[in-house]
């Protein structure tokens, strides 16, 4: 399917997929088998033979596409057997087509025209080097002969140049047409009938394209998964071939040696049978126009045309002064000897001139002559009294061994090849659906679990027990016990927060009934805790809002804060009830015993920090407990510090505490009013107070109020509730 191609959902286990698909594939050989056909019957110079290959590459995928042109070859043996050495052709074009639809060159026309000199070069130029290496170049009646003659009889090119030139030029212009069809047979079927014509094996919930992109674009510290298991099947099959072919070239080399002997051997053999043993020496003498000796020529050149594979046959007789010729039957290239003529024993048969004088059987040679490497059988030809008088031989060149061998080694090549296309496409989509999609999907699914909020661990333990993986092995078992291992421990996790939030909340009650316990000694203070914590709450929020402390007041250190502002007087129950309820002003005595408060604080919420592992906000409100009585200008307590060098924490406490203070009954002295209070923060800005703060909380004046006020309510309220 192209890449651009709308998302239609299709069942993949609904019963018409499969008729969809075998339809489809009926479809494709049916156009492979018709259109070639139809050439031919109109004498049209195209092959049109890669049309519904391509068809079932482009919708169907790479594994229909190779199917289709595996089996348009095969049937088409039934015509020409030699079309099965060109399935390797077949096979690629589908390959190069399936790409070519994955990346949307067939979504539009001017883009797949792209496409035609990739399939031209494989049809054109690797077909006809095939063809070369398969059966030589010959003007045959092939559909490119015409042409090839026409490049030939110009003078300029060799059999080679104007094979390949006229192959490539038929291929070009079959491979246009070719493109043309499939685009059109593309657009003539239904959007809505393509999900279902492209071949998945899908052993789950199907993944989107994107899933599917974002999974083989995964990203591994080496090889992914997939292109190990390629190379391992490639080379499997490498080695297989290799050793197949080695073999087979051994014994199919030896077969033909064999074959070559053999027909040397008979052709020798069926020469020394028409021969006169008792006129050798008139043979040597004879007019080689004379009757006698032509008929006898006629039948060694019969004998010569009845084994094809012999080059030269001729009739020797060795003696001391040399080779004299007997017979030397002429060829295409090589005028033969004149009967009577004596040639000088070859250099390759000098290691057997004895044997050769004495008339001896010589097993068949082969070796290096004037004539080129030729593989030679010597047949003795005996007379009446059992005396060797001549030898017949025939000669056949080695280079058609060869060549033979080559044409042999090519044949297994494309074969092999084209089978090769063929399984691993077949097993790279057994892969893809049966492992790494599979793989992928739990993956993606674990990779985009979230913890964030309830609603979000719903959501990925449900995304991954919706895959539905139902491969029927490993795969299925590992996807089950992975369901059910995160399942169980969302469980645990919500256990866990559930209890995490009990704890804060204990946590959180304990804390305000300590602060209740000191507060309850202080018959001044009112609500002083829970007013100052929301006062402190109030600060921080407007500072997030402005962009100050960006670095510092994230919602951790924010919920911290707030959540131990309570405890900024826990040191207070150190300080005796004497001090702390005395209706008049303290003595100096009295007020350093005071201000001990903090440190003790200090020591109290220090010591509880050493019972835990984790102090969280213990840590600021030990802060706030130790100094949230400096002043911004160091004229505070305990330690004098100044600025900024006082935590951020006791810096906003002081604004809070000071302006509760003021605005609170005390048995020393009466409240301020809201006002009042408020210039009186405004005035101590840059000396008592960072100047900052105090004036957001002075911006803030109408909130502030109405925290005031709540709490007012809240402590009325609860005096009428005690009240009998």
């Amino acid at each position: 399917m192209s890449k651009k191609q709308e998302d239609i959902t299709v069942d993949f286990s609904d019963h018409r997929y499969l008729v969809y698909q075998i339809l489809f594939f009926a479809g494709a050989v049916l156009i492979n088998y018709i259109l070639p056909r139809t050439a031919g019957y109109f004498n049209l110079p195209l092959y049109l033979d890669n049309v519904g290959t391509l068809v079932a590459a482009v919708l169907g995928g790479y594994l229909p596409g190779i199917v289709v042109g595996y089996l348009n070859n095969i049937i088409n043996m039934h015509g020409n057997p030699g079309n099965a050495y060109y399935v390797v052709l077949s096979t690629m074009i589908a390959a190069s087509g399936s790409y070519f639809a994955s990346k949307g060159w067939f979504d539009k026309f001017t883009k797949s025209l792209l496409t035609i000199p990739v399939f031209a070069f494989i049809g054109g130029v690797l077909g006809s080097i095939l063809t070369y290496l398969l059966y030589g170049y010959g003007m045959g009646e092939g559909i490119s002969a015409p042409f090839a003659r026409i490049l030939l009889a110009n003078g300029t090119l060799n059999i080679f140049w104007a094979q390949m030139i006229s192959d490539v030029a038929i291929d070009l212009a079959d491979k246009a047409i070719t493109v043309v069809l499939v685009f059109v047979i593309i657009k003539l079927v239904p959007d809505r009938l393509k999900p279902g014509l492209c071949l998945t094996g899908w052993r789950q919930a199907p993944l989107s394209r994107e899933a599917l992109y974002e999974s083989k674009k995964n990203v591994t510290r080496s090889w992914s998964l997939r292109s190990k298991m390629v190379v391992i099947i490639s080379v499997i099959m490498v080695c297989v071939a290799v050793v197949t072919t080695i073999i087979s070239y051994i014994l199919y080399n030896s077969f033909a040696m064999r074959q070559y002997i053999y027909s040397c051997t008979s052709a020798a053999r069926l020469s020394a049978g028409i021969l006169d043993p008792e006129k050798i020496d008139d043979y040597l003498k004879m007019d080689a126009s004379s009757p006698e000796y032509r008929a006898i020529e006629s039948g060694l050149g019969n004998i010569r045309a009845g084994n094809p594979d012999v080059e030269y046959i001729y009739v020797y007789k060795f003696m001391e002064d040399g080779v004299h010729v007997a017979f030397d039957l002429d060829t295409a290239d090589v005028k033969g000897q004149e009967p009577g003529t004596v040639i000088e024993y070859e250099e390759y048969l000098q290691p057997y001139r004895d044997d050769l004088l004495a008339g001896k059987p010589i097993e068949p040679l082969l070796d290096d002559t004037v004539y080129g490497r030729l593989l030679t059988v010597f047949e003795p030809v005996y007379d009446q009294d059992g005396r060797c008088v001549c030898y017949a031989a025939a000669d056949i060149k080695v280079e058609n061994i060869r060549t033979t061998c080559l044409n042999f080694m090519t044949k297994v090549f494309s074969l092999f090849m084209g089978f090769y296309i063929f399984i691993l496409a077949l097993c790279i989509w057994l892969i893809d659906y049966h492992l790494i999609y599979p793989i992928a999907a739990m993956t993606l699914s674990a990779r985009k679990f979230a913890y964030d909020t309830d609603e979000a661990l719903d959501i990925s333990v449900d995304r991954l027990q919706h895959l539905n993986i139902s491969t029927g092995d490993e795969i299925e078992n590992l996807y089950e016990s992975l369901s059910k291992t995160i399942a169980e421990t969302v469980g645990y996790l919500e256990d866990v927060e559930a209890k995490g939030e009990e704890i804060a909340h204990m946590q959180h009650g304990l804390i305000y009934v300590l602060a209740d316990l000191v507060e309850s000694r202080d018959k001044n203070t009112g609500d002083h805790v829970r007013k100052t914590a929301a006062y402190v709450r109030l600060i921080m929020e407007k500072m997030k809002e402005k962009g100050m402390y960006t670095d510092i007041l994230t919602d951790e250190y924010m919920e911290d804060v707030a959540n131990s502002a309570p405890l900024h007087d826990v040191g207070k129950i150190t300080v005796s009830d004497t001090i702390l309820n005395k209706p008049g002003r303290l003595s100096d005595e009295e007020f350093a015993v005071m201000k001990s408060h903090t440190t003790a604080g200090n020591r109290i919420i220090a010591s509880a920090m050493s019972l835990v592992s984790d102090s969280g906000y213990l840590k600021e409100a030990r802060n706030l407990a130790t100094y949230h009585h400096e002043r911004w200008d160091g004229s505070g307590y305990p330690s004098g510090k100044a600025g900024n060098d006082i935590p951020l924490s006791a810096r906003i406490m002081a604004v809070a505490d000071v302006f509760d203070a003021l605005v609170s009954k005390r048995s020393y002295k009466e409240p301020f009013t809201f006002e009042k209070a408020m210039s009186i923060i405004e005035e101590g800005a840059g000396t008592q107070f960072d100047p900052q703060i105090a004036a957001i909380f002075v911006e803030s004046a109408e909130e502030v109020r109405q925290i005031s006020r709540a709490h007012e309510s809240m402590l009325d309220e609860g005096i009428r509730n005690l009240s009998p």
